[in-house]
């Protein structure tokens, strides 16, 4: 295993004397706080780092992120701050969703053991030549743990973070030790993180409402999970819109009565305006109403593609498994037979 001390151009974001967490300098065979990732399964362990920090969604939007954030790294309110605006901490171990934030929710990943643990900076990402993935992964990491300096910068912000119900942080550090450990964060700079983590905290409607264009997907992060939910959105808006055709066709009416009570009022422009106006407005009523029955037969559809694919895909692996075993069996049986005639012979 490769030594941080045999890469000088990086440096190790703190020092062995502040580290949180001493497993790794007594070579446990796994990493700490994941007893299934082994520390002697390399490509397993790169790439389990790899998918707990990168995000690759935010990274692709990370250029046009200006259009949904402040383009500031320290744009993060500490976590008082956070309780101050009314928002829950909601704990996520998904590295896309760490710092987004939606009406009164803010999605914070927890700080990993293993990533307060010197030797894990200095035998696992120092060297970019044992995986592909370190450089990448070591920016991320970086960008993640620089966070921790704007989420935590209060003891009231440390009580927070060290709350049952949420365990930020690992409940037996200390708030003099976690000073110690963060003090050199400040100096981590734009260029060494991952581009994501040049903004702070993102606007998960923002990211939602810009993912069809940048990512070509329906959604950054799904957010309603029931029909009912999904279709509430469209409510206040048609309603208003509805409304708004309500008043237009009532004034419509009106000015078609009119000449009828008064010759004099009668014009033949008018009359067409109102006319076709009126089609225009009831087409387009229909047309909202079978988009929005379109878009509900559309999720049940897709849902029942996903359901049935995935049915069939575990037939299959289940008919795979099953000409495994059969051939497995037969191989048992010859060999069972050829000892007999062996036995036999003999």
């Amino acid at each position: 295993m490769a030594s941080g001390s045999k890469n000088t151009s990086f440096r190790l974001p703190f020092s062995h004397a502040v580290q949180l967490n001493d497993e790794l300098d007594m070579s446990p065979g796994h990493l700490p706080g994941y007893p299934r990732i082994k520390t002697n399964a390399h490509q397993d362990l790169y790439e389990f780092i790899y998918n707990e920090f990168w995000s690759s969604d935010l990274e692709r939007m990370a250029n046009r992120l200006w259009w949904m954030s402040k383009e500031d790294s320290s744009n993060i309110s500490p976590l008082h701050r956070q309780l101050v605006k009314g928002r829950e901490i909601v704990v996520t171990e998904d590295a896309k969703l760490h710092l987004v934030w939606i009406q009164r929710r803010i999605f914070i990943k927890p700080l990993p053991r293993f990533l307060t643990s010197h030797s894990f900076w200095g035998n696992f990402l120092a060297d970019v030549s044992q995986h592909p993935h370190i450089e990448c992964t070591r920016k991320a990491a970086l960008g993640f743990l620089r966070t921790y300096f704007h989420l935590i910068k209060y003891e009231s912000d440390f009580r927070i973070a060290q709350s049952p119900n949420i365990l930020l942080i690992p409940e037996a550090v200390t708030w003099e030790q976690f000073c110690h450990f963060s003090m050199e964060f400040s100096t981590i700079t734009d260029g060494d993180v991952s581009p994501r983590y040049s903004y702070g905290e993102i606007r998960l409607t923002r990211l939602n409402y810009y993912a069809p264009l940048i990512l070509s997907k329906t959604h950054f992060q799904k957010i309603d999970y029931q029909y009912r939910d999904y279709f509430g959105r469209f409510q206040g808006p048609i309603l208003f819109v509805f409304g708004i055709f309500s008043i237009l066709l009532s004034s419509m009416q009106v000015n078609l009565a009119a000449p009828g009570l008064d010759k004099t009022l009668d014009n033949v422009i008018l009359i067409r305006l109102c006319y076709w106006s009126s089609i225009l407005i009831a087409g387009f009523a229909c047309l909202v109403s079978i988009c929005l029955i379109g878009l509900f037969i559309f999720k049940v559809g897709r849902e029942w593609n996903f359901a049935i694919r995935n049915r069939r895909r575990k037939e299959r692996d289940n008919r795979i498994l099953k000409v495994v075993k059969s051939k497995d069996q037969s191989q048992d049986n010859n060999s069972i037979t050829g000892s007999n005639c062996l036995d036999t012979m003999a």
